[in-house]
């Protein structure tokens, strides 16, 4: 295991979220190594700085004081009505914060997971990273993954359509281990991350740059899928198209 693999897993290692084997390497690497074994320990003391820290304010006596003297006296309007109107409107708007936040949070996982994406893709690029499996037979690759993940991802050949399958790797994500499909295209390295999800629904693709990179992102099939490349975004988006219409003709790879 490699720092910047380790450095990924640190969080989730404090919070009880990795399976005994996962745990076991960052463990494994962690107790030779320097660097991550201070990072872990600088993220557990400021994990226990906040469970202890005070975060709560308490509004001062003289506050309500100055809202019950501003409430209207006369006019048949009281004070519990207009307390009651101020309790309904906090309550929508409570309830639309919720959503507003909700959504924030969502968009912030998925830049955060894009970013992840970028780095992975970073790493694969480096000498001897790339493949653990090099091969450009798709029934090579794919029977690779069996038993190494919960599910295999889907591997196409697609050399005759002008995107090269050179092989495979397990790569980490969001604090899990998923599959990496890797295609060439020229000179130009296709990482094709595939996870698992429990949302079955179809998410038409779609592209964004991150960090200069391309990033293709669709939901098929209980899967979601992420091409990231230096290529331009117009073929990146030709391999998916190609990737999906040979996925759904072949029955979900």
């Amino acid at each position: 295991m490699t720092c910047d693999e380790a450095d990924i897993l640190l969080h989730a290692l404090i919070d009880g979220e990795l399976d005994a084997g996962h745990a076991r390497e960052v463990e494994n690497h962690i107790s030779t190594c320097a660097r991550c074994a201070a990072a872990l320990r600088t993220y557990r003391d400021m994990k226990a700085a906040i469970a202890t820290a005070d975060m709560r304010f308490t509004a001062p006596a003289h506050l309500r004081q100055r809202i019950e003297a501003a409430m209207p006296q006369s006019r048949g309007t009281s004070r519990r009505s207009v307390l009651a109107g101020f309790a309904l409107g906090s309550a929508v708007s409570a309830i639309a914060a919720t959503g507003i936040v909700a959504i924030m949070l969502r968009n912030d996982d998925e830049q955060r997971i894009a970013s992840e994406i970028v780095s992975a893709h970073l790493r694969s690029l480096q000498a001897g990273h790339l493949t653990d499996v090099l091969s450009t037979d798709q029934h090579t690759v794919k029977p690779w993954f069996n038993g190494r993940l919960d599910v295999s991802p889907p591997v196409i050949d697609l050399t005759a359509l002008g995107f090269t399958l050179i092989g495979g790797r397990l790569d980490y994500i969001d604090g899990r281990a998923i599959g990496a499909v890797v295609y060439k295209r020229r000179a130009h390295v296709i990482n094709l991350f595939v996870a698992q999800t429990p949302n079955a629904t179809h998410s038409p693709a779609r592209t964004e740059d991150v960090q200069g990179f391309n990033i293709r992102r669709w939901r098929d099939h209980g899967l979601n899928f992420w091409a990231v490349s230096d290529l331009n975004a117009d073929e990146l988006a030709e391999f998916s198209d190609k990737f999906e219409k040979a996925m759904q003709a072949n029955g979900n790879g």
